[in-house]
């Protein structure tokens, strides 16, 4: 790791511009759950639970997009796939988990009486959301696609936020974090992670049993070269050293590095999953318990005498 900080700048290891506007995002995250509540119907007070959950989010957020993690997955592929889990499936989650159910209505609303009102219906469909994620995950790893993302700035900024989309609808039906506007019911939930974790199990394939490895932002000097050149200031050398030789960054054989990306996006998958599946079932249990009521000694019958 070291190498990496003697080779790169602050600017290049530490985006400071991604923590800017997550600052920012967080300061309108506290005003509106504090003072700017009273603009919102049906406002309640949030819980320090949730305002925790959403701070961590930014947090997961800025490791998977920003962080010296940033540069480092642009060298190694294990890295770059640990970025996209905290920003899919650890970042989403938590930022869905930490806003208030008033603010989701109040933008469900707005959505309603716009002329993408037919649209969103539509997206919304869990259905929708389920082959778009998976998808959109799925063609990004594809070698010519991954590779012509990683050499673009523009294009991969892109895909990342269309990738944030498709994670939040996809995230919403597991989640229901409005349950009055969840089209599934708790069981469904429960088969929707699973069909999740089915339809993602492709791409890690690919990239866990290929028989040598796939990318040649890994591989090849001149394209690794090119994906390099805009995580540095204008004009600066790409240090190429870190790329290959004694002082290389990689630690690992380049086949062996995009095996243990496969294995890692999988399991964290997995436990992402299966930590949804025990939230959904606690759900169900609830609502179960409210639905029955509790039994009282008034609800006993007196024996007659």
């Amino acid at each position: 790791m070291e190498v990496l900080f003697e080779s790169f700048g602050f600017r290049a290891l530490w985006t400071p511009e991604l923590i800017i506007v997550l600052l920012v995002v967080g300061a309108i995250y506290t005003y509106i759950v504090t003072k700017g509540r009273v603009h919102f119907k049906d406002a309640a007070p949030v819980a320090l639970r949730k305002k925790i959950y959403f701070i961590l989010g930014l947090v997961a957020l800025y490791i998977g997009w920003g962080s010296p993690l940033y540069v480092a997955g642009h060298i190694m592929i294990t890295f770059h796939m640990t970025q996209m889990v905290f920003a899919y499936f650890v970042a989403v989650p938590l930022f869905l988990l930490g806003t208030p159910k008033w603010i989701f209505t109040a933008i469900i609303d707005k959505f309603k009486h716009t002329m993408l009102g037919p649209m969103f219906k539509v997206v919304w469909s869990p259905i929708m959301a389920l082959f778009l994620f998976n998808g959109l995950f799925s063609l990004y790893h594809v070698p010519f696609m991954f590779d012509t993302l990683m050499q673009s700035e523009l294009l991969h900024s892109l895909y990342q936020q269309f990738l944030f989309v498709a994670a939040t609808l996809m995230w919403w039906h597991m989640l229901a974090p409005v349950p009055s506007t969840s089209q599934l019911s708790d069981l469904r939930r429960i088969g929707y992670i699973f069909a999740n974790g089915i339809l993602i199990t492709p791409a890690c394939a690919l990239i866990i049993f290929a028989p040598e490895p796939l990318y040649q932002t890994y591989t090849n000097p001149a394209v690794w070269a090119s994906v390099m050149a805009y995580c540095l200031p204008a004009g600066a050398e790409v240090p190429m050293s870190i790329f290959s030789g004694p002082n290389s960054f990689a630690f690992l054989e380049t086949r062996m590095d995009q095996q243990l990306a496969g294995v890692l996006m999988k399991i964290m998958q997995e436990i992402t999953y299966g930590i949804t599946i025990g939230y959904v079932f606690k759900q169900w249990l609830q609502k179960e318990k409210q639905q029955d009521g509790a039994l009282t000694i008034s609800d006993i019958p007196v024996p007659k005498t």
